[in-house]
């Protein structure tokens, strides 16, 4: 049997309690972390996951070196998960831009029937595949490295146990949801553009050639349109995605400070 020293009891308490409050905020960060925090991806590889990154962001953050009381430890607590949270919630966004602009696509170009149901969360094929590609190249471009490095600079934007007030938060919160909805529509503006050229030249042939059936001859075109909008579109469409991903994971506070 192992014998512990009398003294160094103190001090392995104090480093379990600093590492079980680095793992507070990481392990609810990584629950909401794009690629790592999907649904399809088992809950004890996300535990082990978010073992890993604790262990790699724990020798960057130093200990307090003194022990909270019981009701300082359960707001300490509470305040690393939120801010976990907070932080997995705006990285979370980029994921839902990216499928929203996948729906707003596949509305505009009357693709949004095929497949739908085919993800977890029940979008079309357009969102669907641009998300799935979009996790994959950010993997690829080292989503891990930077989300690391993320949370990491966490601790210097936000301290252990310094929660951010409420009107900065609500602020940065808006800030993050209509960044979110805008760049959706910016990386859908070549589709609803190209329906709105295909409404109005089928408007236009409606008047000139009312006996003729335009919807049975547009459909297909719209359809091609759209398809070969996807297949042109995606490099720059997931290209500002990943860069507007990278931006947020090096300044996630914008310019709220």
């Amino acid at each position: 049997m192992i014998s512990v020293p009398s003294e160094l009891l103190p001090h392995l308490g104090q480093n379990l309690w600093h590492l079980f409050a680095v793992f507070l905020r990481v392990s609810a960060l990584v629950s909401l972390l794009p690629a790592f925090g999907e649904r399809s991806v088992p809950v004890r590889v996300k535990l082990g996951v978010a073992v890993a990154f604790t262990m790699i962001v724990i020798p960057a953050i130093p200990a307090s070196g003194v022990m909270p009381g019981f009701h300082k430890m359960i707001g300490l607590i509470t305040i690393e998960v939120l801010i976990g949270l907070m932080l997995g919630i705006g990285l979370r966004l980029f994921v839902l831009a990216l499928q929203t602009a996948g729906s707003i696509a596949a509305q505009a170009t009357s693709l949004s029937q095929i497949l739908g149901g085919a993800a977890a969360e029940p979008v079309p094929a357009m969102g669907y595949l641009l998300t799935l590609a979009g996790l994959a190249l950010a993997v690829l471009l080292g989503l891990h490295i930077r989300a690391a490095q993320f949370m990491i600079h966490s601790y210097m934007l936000f301290p252990m146990g310094a929660l951010p007030t409420a009107p900065d938060l609500s602020q940065w919160g808006v800030a993050q949801v209509a960044r979110s909805f805008g760049l959706a529509f910016a990386l859908a503006t070549p589709f609803v553009i190209a329906s709105l050229i295909y409404n109005l030249a089928l408007g236009v042939i409606n008047r000139a050639m009312p006996q003729l059936m335009v919807a049975f001859v547009g459909a297909p075109a719209i359809t091609f349109a759209g398809l070969f909008l996807l297949f042109a579109g995606a490099p720059l469409i997931l290209a500002t995605w990943s860069d507007a991903l990278f931006a947020f994971l090096q300044n996630p506070l914008g310019g709220l400070r």
